[in-house]
């Protein structure tokens, strides 16, 4: 398969030139060491892996040997399995002026985050990979940042083809995983069975202690079935018969893993009675739709849950542009305790975007006077809109448009 440009290269250059060390999280298998060796093609940099038995051996045994044996400029795959390796890298990192000594790769788990935080802090800059954006597996990059106006939409509207549901499904049901791009169907349930069975369970058992395999798919499968809704830890933990602190601790071992992402719900001390309850999404929908045996896009697209995923596929691309791009956004989603709700707020340098996701073509206007809650809250209100399956963007009002999906 050739290499497909990621969208992160820019930023992960940017900070390269800048930090003594870079560190790229995210899940298993979605492309990190790939991008890496890529961008290090051109240079002569060492490269070496923890999942190798000699080298971790060396890494834990005796860290000053292993840098004179592996020499910066430096890629570490699977820097967690290592943490004894990070009081030598700061030694390093301070006894030269040379920038991007050390590109690292890791899962963003707990321990080592705290580890590395606390060790490397002002030496080293964290960025995460998600598995291929929409945009990415179609080679498309729009030159403008996002915010939600009509000109920045009408701008980026000549550089794609018509939103079509047929392709946008396809992308949801296949998921981002670079090996499942090419796979035929059958090819990609064993794809997906075999990364929950090598690589997932393998970090459950070696991050969370978990052995109980039978619970944890039972589980796996639960949080599927929950896509695009509020966590309940009540429902989780009796599908998977464990209690209810289990599968807190669960929930949030997938969210280290770059499995699961939880978006938190929006806090302001003027508005009352806010949901204090993060919604879960699958950073891969592949991977979801895999879980609960959608094993055709057709059946999934014309589905029951079809709007769940075609939620979870908008939020998860709003999360990858945004991770990518040069200004940090905090993203969340409103519930008050009258079950008003709004599918996402993006906010960015004070100001709220708010966005309704749905599926439909020609979704219902008034949908955007929900907007006018933000008026209390004492918050400026940027553009938002309605981000669906319409084929143009099409002003609401003066600060609104449907969104085609295609566009973010």
């Amino acid at each position: 398969m050739k290499y497909l440009e990621r969208t992160l290269e820019r930023k992960f250059l940017h900070m390269s030139s800048f930090f003594k060390a870079v560190l790229v999280t995210g899940a298993r298998q979605v492309g990190k060491t790939t991008m890496l060796k890529h961008l290090a093609a051109e240079q002569s940099r060492t490269y070496v892996s923890m999942d190798n038995t000699m080298a971790r051996t060396l890494a834990k045994s005796d860290p000053i040997l292993f840098f004179q044996t592996y020499k910066p400029p430096i890629i570490i795959d699977e820097i967690q399995k290592a943490p004894e390796l990070f009081e030598q890298i700061k030694i390093i990192c301070d006894e030269s002026e040379e920038r991007g000594l050390f590109w690292l790769t890791g899962s963003q788990q707990y321990n080592m985050m705290k580890n590395i935080r606390e060790t490397l802090a002002g030496r080293i800059g964290i960025l995460e990979l998600y598995s291929f954006s929409k945009n990415e597996t179609e080679g498309l990059k729009f030159s403008n940042e996002m915010d939600f106006s009509l000109p920045c939409l009408l701008a980026r509207q000549p550089l794609v083809p018509k939103n079509d549901i047929v392709q946008v499904f396809e992308h949801i049901w296949r998921g981002g995983m670079p090996d499942a791009q090419e796979a035929d169907s059958e090819q990609r349930q064993e794809y997906f069975n075999s990364y929950i069975e090598t690589y997932l369970m393998r970090d459950v058992a070696e991050e969370g202690g978990i052995t109980d395999t039978v619970r944890f798919h039972k589980f796996l499968k639960a949080c599927a079935a929950l896509t695009a809704e509020q966590v309940n830890y009540k429902t989780l933990a009796e599908t998977a018969e464990i209690s209810q602190p289990t599968a807190k601790e669960w929930t949030r071992l997938l969210q280290g893993l770059g499995i699961i992402y939880l978006l938190s719900p929006y806090a302001n001390n003027e508005l009352k009675r806010l949901s204090k309850t993060p919604k879960l999404y699958f950073c891969d929908t592949g991977l979801c739709a895999y879980l609960s045996m959608w094993l055709t896009r057709d059946t999934l697209m014309n589905g029951a849950a079809s709007g769940h995923y075609f939620e979870n596929h908008v939020v998860i691309e709003l999360l990858k542009n945004f991770a990518y791009a040069p200004s940090k956004v905090n993203l969340t989603y409103y519930r008050d305790s009258n079950a008003k709700e709004i599918d996402i707020f993006v906010e960015e340098n004070g100001i709220i975007h708010p966005l309704e996701i749905k599926k439909s073509a020609n979704p219902d206007r008034r949908e955007v006077k929900k907007y006018k809650l933000l008026d209390k809250a004492k918050v400026t209100r940027g553009n938002g809109g309605i981000i669906c399956m319409c084929e143009e963007v099409i002003p609401i009002d003066e600060q609104n448009c449907f969104i085609p999906c295609n566009l973010i």
